[in-house]
């Protein structure tokens, strides 16, 4: 009778840590983050992994992010990979989506957005998830970044920029959105791709330039294929990226955590990914300087166009999105404020 008594017990025990180890393995949420850039690119290695490594620690294991070596799907597809639940965490740029959903996002392509990525990024940040209201252009997802990478430079292997005239004829690789329209407007040829196939259509003379930071020319190996590289203050262009979760996986993850994870995130992350960013455009530009590509800066006379053809774009923006209630021009000029251009 004893034995069978201690036997029960053991038998109750064991039913009863199963039960505690089942339940303990419920409560842990696994996340599959899509990475299309290079493995090794300075944004992976010191933002997203990080960030990734960031979740576990402040979630006590609850929540664990698993950063893909192999993309999903193709950069533009990435949001709405997201958003359909094919991918758990996502990133990319606003302007690969070709639709009109993250019209106010536009604020952080303009011209004259910030020489510096941490200061950039949080002012975009600030802005567009604050009086812009990010979060309702993000239908189906958690917005947890919002980050804009150094400032945009307008590189070619065709010649030196010394007036409007000379973008004349240039085939241009663009990100979408501003920049596109702002290099037709000076004259160029723009063509649409992935910062993937950047090193392809330039090796074989397809395009004749592109619109990149300065760590791009390293991260894709594009140091041999460029001859000039010109500058404007605050760039001639930056691009808008977000990092967002699939909603209803967000909302399986207890209170506790997603306040946890909030705080690693937003204004956090857009420093953690915009000190990447600074530290590889600082390392970059000692191999361009290797490699012999001229840096300089735009001559006056086309700054000067440049920001004519600035003002177009920003005003009619401002004008598209005040019918929605936003204030576009009071929203740039704090943007530009918090990230201390001054042109």
């Amino acid at each position: 009778m004893k034995i069978k008594t201690k036997m029960l017990a053991l038998l109750a025990g064991a039913a009863f840590t199963a039960t505690s180890f089942a339940t303990l393995a419920s409560a842990e949420t696994q996340l599959a983050l899509s990475s299309w850039l290079p493995p090794r690119h300075p944004i992976v290695v010191g933002a997203i992994k990080p960030w990734a490594k960031q979740v576990e620690e402040v979630t006590e294991g609850r929540v664990t992010v698993r950063v893909l070596a192999k993309p999903m799907g193709p950069p533009p597809a990435h949001y709405d990979m997201a958003a359909d639940g094919i991918a758990d965490i996502t990133y990319g740029l606003h302007s690969f989506t070709t639709d009109d959903r993250f019209s106010r996002s536009r604020i952080g392509q303009f011209s004259f957005i910030g020489d510096d990525a941490v200061s950039g990024s949080k002012a975009f940040w600030n802005v567009y998830s604050g009086p812009l209201e990010a979060q309702k252009e993000h239908e189906g997802v958690k917005l947890l970044g919002l980050f804009v990478h150094g400032p945009g430079i307008f590189h070619n292997n065709a010649r030196k920029i010394e007036k409007t005239e000379d973008f004349a004829g240039l085939k241009v690789r663009v990100p979408g959105g501003y920049v596109s329209e702002l290099l037709t407007d000076l004259g160029a040829t723009t063509l649409f791709m992935s910062s993937t196939e950047v090193y392809e259509k330039l090796s074989r003379g397809v395009i004749d330039g592109v619109t990149f930071t300065y760590e791009a020319l390293t991260a894709f190996k594009l140091t041999d294929d460029i001859k000039y590289s010109m500058r404007v203050p605050g760039g001639i262009y930056n691009t808008t990226w977000f990092m967002v979760m699939n909603e209803g996986k967000w909302n399986e993850i207890s209170e506790e955590d997603r306040a946890a994870i909030d705080a690693i995130s937003g204004e956090a992350f857009a420093e953690l990914v915009g000190t990447a960013w600074n530290d590889a455009d600082t390392k970059a530009l000692e191999a361009i300087d290797a490699a012999g590509i001229e840096i300089y800066d735009a001559p006056d006379g086309v700054l000067a166009d440049i920001k004519t053809l600035a003002a177009k774009h920003e005003a009619a923006w401002a004008e598209a999105i005040s019918g929605d209630g936003y204030d576009g021009v009071a929203a740039l000029e704090e943007l530009r404020k918090q990230s201390g251009v001054d042109y």
